[in-house]
């Protein structure tokens, strides 16, 4: 039932791989216009800026007014979102903490022990709060960076695995 030859090896390359890579053409970015179609990411961001500004640009309002959300915007945007989210905060910080020692100072006229509670809840409060705060904006936009990534892996995987079903 068995046969009894081995195998046959494969056949070996004409030459080692070390001088295969170095034989081979350098692939240069630079060189190239960027072709969104090629990108591995498709998130429309050249992997280098060594083109004009306005293809960046042209390439996000694209995904923008993309109506069928084939490509996505939302890493693009992340920093620009924490950014916004470490001002709001930062504002927030200063008002409370401003607006919770003027009452505490305030209070001291009409009851010591009230404006010192105040003074000193504002001084540890406020900080932990904004603290707290920053590192829920962070992972909430992790999240969802995250949750796009895995979208746009999964659609890859998608594309690379349908020719390959029942193959």
């Amino acid at each position: 039932m068995t046969d009894s030859t081995p195998p046959t090896p494969p056949p070996l390359p004409t030459q080692p791989a070390d001088q295969a890579a170095r034989a081979a053409e350098p692939i240069t970015t630079a060189s190239r216009p960027y072709d969104p179609a090629s990108d591995p990411d498709d998130t429309g961001v050249p992997t280098s800026l060594g083109g004009e500004f306005d293809d960046v640009s042209r390439g996000f309002f694209r995904a923008l007014f993309d109506l069928s959300f084939r490509t996505f915007i939302t890493r693009r945007l992340a920093s620009v979102f924490y950014l916004v989210g470490l001002v709001a905060i930062a504002i927030g910080f200063i008002v409370y903490f401003v607006t919770g020692l003027v009452n505490g100072i305030s209070a001291l006229f009409f009851n010591v022990g009230a404006g010192i509670s105040l003074i000193v809840a504002t001084l540890i409060i406020v900080p932990i709060v904004t603290f707290l705060a920053i590192v829920v904006l962070r992972f909430v936009i992790e999240a969802v960076v995250a949750l796009i990534a895995i979208a746009e892996n999964t659609e890859r995987t998608a594309e690379n695995t349908r020719g390959s079903i029942g193959d």
